[in-house]
């Protein structure tokens, strides 16, 4: 028999506080006028300094799980999409959020896809689904990208935002869900859009943090050309993938980089803008949180419905690009499920933290 990939639940964390494109323009040479026209950015939220891709990313997990019905013991797989994890090469920040929601024994990791990692995360977990080797799975897009980029760089630290989204994935016999996906790559335009040092290529050092080479770098124009091509061709891509034409999507939700970059895939599509979701004037680009903060706003306003077939589109670093095509359906809760959590789950959370303080003492003790 036939399984499917249903998208069950969906989540968000959003930090509070907000960085106004007239507040940028106290620190670096540029306007609001500057930044909207160019991008369509009027503000966008910057983490506190106790909030990070792990916490963010837990908070919207069980919003998502919350939206399921599903207990987070039952979660069997955490996969992270993060360009600005907690550590820079291990442990993964899928680990973390895996330990703090008490997914007991659940398979945990992440992937460094930069935007569209949240592409490539739906689309590995739809697969392991239909394996059979998984029934349930959150994956999670978050980011702090408010610490990597430079304060005093007009051309990037205007486009960032932090904040978090995730979904739950799970199994189900009835048709619908996640049809098709497509990923891409190509590693050739690498220093297109990257962060020079902290690998091993070049290791932190006093030189290194003096030239601020911990921060993003992006050649602007390049990644607009590639942007423009790229999201467009993986729209098309995947419709035709799920024997499906355009007039088949009610909307396309893509990674929120720049607004004109949007319009010009609408417009390369024939589509009409009104068709595509939008909310990065007041978020920026989240990179990896921008796909599931738009879809989740999408679902409020009554945009996004059961029944709607609905494109997810991303490109980013890598350069990688992909989409997903989404027959959307909302919870799939039994008719005796409650949608929202029983209050044992704060209890359940508290007790997570007190078996990890305690796996962490039998380690230190040689038990």
């Amino acid at each position: 028999m036939a399984r499917y990939v249903h998208i069950t639940g969906w989540g968000v964390a959003i930090p509070k506080k907000v960085v106004t494109n007239f507040d940028l323009a106290k620190i670096v040479d540029t306007s609001d006028e500057w930044i909207r026209t160019r991008t369509g950015i009027r503000e966008r939220r910057v983490a506190e300094e106790q909030e990070y891709p792990s916490t963010l990313g837990t908070q919207a997990a069980l919003q998502a799980l919350q939206m399921a019905g599903l207990h987070p013991r039952e979660v069997e797989l955490v996969i992270v999409a993060s360009s600005s994890p907690d550590y820079p090469f291990f442990p993964a920040t899928a680990c973390l959020i895996q330990d703090a929601l008490g997914a007991r024994g659940a398979a945990a990791f992440d992937i460094m896809a930069a935007c569209t990692g949240f592409i490539y995360g739906l689309s590995l977990a739809a697969a392991l689904i239909r394996t059979g080797q998984y029934d349930n799975a959150v994956v999670i897009g978050a980011e702090t990208l408010s610490r990597i980029v430079n304060w005093e760089d007009r051309n990037t630290c205007v486009l960032f935002g932090d904040g978090a989204g995730a979904f739950v994935l799970q199994a189900s016999e009835e048709p619908g869900g996640i049809l098709a996906s497509v990923m891409h790559s190509d590693g050739s335009g690498a220093e297109l859009l990257y962060l020079p040092a902290g690998g091993s290529r070049m290791p932190a050092s006093e030189e290194t943090v003096a030239k601020r080479l911990h921060t993003v770098r992006m050649n602007g124009r390049e990644v607009f050309r590639f942007a423009t091509r790229a999201m467009p061709q993986a729209v098309q891509e995947v419709v035709e993938k799920a024997g499906m034409t355009l007039e088949d999507i009610t909307l396309v939700i893509p990674h929120q980089a720049n607004r004109r970059i949007i319009e010009a895939a609408a417009r390369n599509l024939k589509m009409p803008i009104e068709r595509f979701v939008m909310n990065i004037d007041r978020f920026g680009n989240t990179s990896t949180a921008s796909i599931p903060l738009a879809t989740y706003e999408a679902v409020r306003q009554a945009r996004l419905r059961p029944g709607d077939r609905v494109v997810f589109v991303g490109f980013g670093a890598g350069l990688t690009w992909g989409a997903c095509l989404v027959e959307w359906t909302g919870p799939k809760l039994p008719p005796t499920r409650p949608r929202k959590p029983p209050r044992k789950w704060h209890w359940y959370l508290q007790l997570a933290r007190l078996r990890r303080l305690g796996r962490r003492l039998r380690r230190r003790l040689g038990l």
